[in-house]
């Protein structure tokens, strides 16, 4: 069984509805252990948006991508990009060899730097309920790239 780390943004109702479904999709998933979404561990010690708030979220969201067997990732963004940290989330696990699964559900263009990273691509939120973490099967990116 798998522990993943969900990269996403989570800015915007529509960004926030997305990875709540995610989210529910990976709960529901039995090959999940466990999954850590930054989004639900927004608290800390300092107050928030300061400089030591921003040291204690970054740490131990590093802490948690070490500790994930997988990233998954929502691509969904702005009109052809991608959050700035979620790309950042998503180098980060590339140079560890992590595997990165993908969900876009918008019809836009993505960088190759990242198309190129993925493991497995879907536009369905629901198929990561279903998704074998055990054996990772790949799919490959559907879409333009940028």
């Amino acid at each position: 069984m798998a522990q993943i780390y969900v990269a996403s943004p989570f800015f915007s109702p529509e960004q926030v509805d997305r990875v709540t479904r995610l989210e529910q999709a990976l709960t529901a998933n039995p090959t999940v252990k466990d999954f850590y979404s930054p989004r639900l561990h927004q608290d800390a010690q300092a107050e928030q948006f300061t400089k030591e708030w921003a040291t204690e979220i970054y740490h131990r969201d590093m802490t948690q991508i070490a500790a994930a067997d997988v990233i998954v990732t929502v691509l969904d963004f702005e009109a052809q990009n991608i959050d700035s940290g979620t790309a950042y989330e998503l180098g980060v696990a590339t140079m560890r060899d992590m595997p990165i699964l993908a969900l876009q559900e918008k019809a836009e263009g993505v960088n190759l730097m990242v198309t190129e990273s993925l493991h497995y691509y879907t536009k369905q939120v629901a198929d990561f309920a279903t998704y074998d973490f055990n054996t990772l099967p790949q799919g490959d990116f559907v879409g333009e790239i940028l």
